[in-house]
């Protein structure tokens, strides 16, 4: 696939992910356990043959920086492969990125210098398994100008999503951000086409269509706000490639842009058959794996270590405690009586002995002191730490907790 050049948008803030965000960017907070948000977008291009790949970052980047270096040199610079960070380095003028379009246009030396024919533009933070090629592939047959990925949402969801109209072929007639009265797709009256904020652009059209949003003065510099509707007004070839199995079933996609959707998606993990599955060695998902020992469960005189329906990582300890529809990263350690319910803790978490959690997100490093309690008195925790809509508690990283 030498002939496709591919970005991965990963300098976003993540706001609505705080405190998870408070530290690091989105694309870079862990998830399932071992990973990272962006290993699955990175994944999805090393299994799709896509192998050359910019990652540009912006905002407190250091922690994916360090993930990327460790865990993602898998090119080969002999055979002209490559996964580079470039980060917002104010180029073009003394801005930062000012929106999706404007990150790729302050960085258009790097597609000069590469000389593709088609440019992937792909987010850094959404839950999804896809080979690209099927819509590499569809691209070239509808001899598109850009090919916009979408999933089939039902139309009551629109309020978050930016919602693609589209005419009985597929091409696209227009775009909507966040409407409370969508376009439903053709012949579909209770179901939309939501982006997934993945193009698929030919060069020339890209660099002419990039040139004429920044010379506007009243554009967000975004595609699917600006770029997608400028390309319609000048009658380029928009289309749709539609995200679905062979039996017309949309795939696994979650946008995990807010802490309920992040929370929700992790559990997802731990159905019994989950629609997102981590073990189909067809579509390896890959990350860094630091070194551990592996798992150790032990029965004290107080009860057994037990573990039901839930992943753990290397190098965790149940001593004695209760581990239940839970993921736990790597370096956990959970003493005598202690009680772990729906729940995710990242690495190095510490939960004392009596401790009872339920409902709650715990990040890295917080030590859950003796007979303690989280998830299970919101009114006392919303005094403590930060509750998601639904009531899910969020323990930010290396928090100090009091009895």
């Amino acid at each position: 696939m030498v002939e496709v050049l591919t970005f991965i948008l990963a300098g976003g803030r993540g706001e609505r992910l705080d405190p998870l965000t408070r530290d690091r960017t989105k694309p870079a907070v862990p998830f399932g356990g071992i990973y990272r948000i962006i290993d699955f977008t990175l994944s999805n291009c090393i299994n799709s043959g896509l192998r050359r790949v910019y990652v540009l970052t912006q905002y407190k980047s250091f922690s994916l920086q360090k993930h990327l270096l460790a865990g993602w040199d898998v090119c080969s610079n002999q055979l002209g492969e490559f996964i580079d960070i470039i980060p917002a380095q104010q180029r073009i003028s003394a801005d930062w990125y000012k929106g999706t379009a404007d990150a790729i246009y302050q960085n258009i030396y790097a597609i000069q210098d590469c000389d593709p024919e088609l440019i992937l533009i792909l987010s850094g933070d959404h839950i999804y398994k896809m080979d690209y090629r099927e819509m590499i592939r569809l691209h070239k047959e509808k001899n598109a100008d850009v090919t916009v990925a979408c999933v089939t949402m039902p139309k009551e969801d629109s309020a978050h999503l930016g919602v693609i109209e589209v005419d009985k072929n597929n091409y696209v007639l227009g775009f909507q951000e966040k409407p409370e009265k969508p376009k439903t797709i053709p012949k579909k009256p209770e179901e939309i086409y939501a982006s997934m904020g993945i193009y698929l652009f030919n060069r020339e059209v890209l660099l002419k269509e990039l040139e004429l949003d920044a010379q506007s003065s009243v554009s967000e510099n975004d595609f699917g706000k600006n770029v997608i509707p400028q390309m319609l007004k000048n009658k380029k070839k928009v289309y749709v490639h539609n995200f679905v199995d062979d039996k017309d079933k949309s795939k696994y996609w979650r946008d995990i842009g807010t802490r309920d959707a992040y929370y929700q998606a992790n559990m997802d993990l731990l159905d019994s058959e989950p629609e997102f599955d981590l073990f189909d060695r067809s579509w390896p998902m890959r990350t860094y794996h630091e070194q551990y020992p592996p798992i150790k469960m032990v029965s004290t005189p107080f009860g057994t270590g037990s573990l039901v329906n839930s992943m753990v990582a290397g190098g965790c300890v149940i001593r004695g405690g209760l581990v239940e529809h839970s993921i736990l990263s790597s370096n956990v350690k959970i003493h005598d009586k202690a009680q772990v319910k729906n729940s995710v803790l990242m690495e190095g978490v510490v939960v004392g002995e009596g401790a009872k959690i339920q409902n709650a997100i715990i990040d890295k490093e917080v030590m859950i002191p003796q007979g303690s309690s989280i998830g299970h008195d919101l009114e006392l925790d919303k005094q403590r730490f930060v509750l998601t809509a639904s009531g899910v508690v969020i323990v930010a990283k290396k928090s100090s907790i009091s009895m």
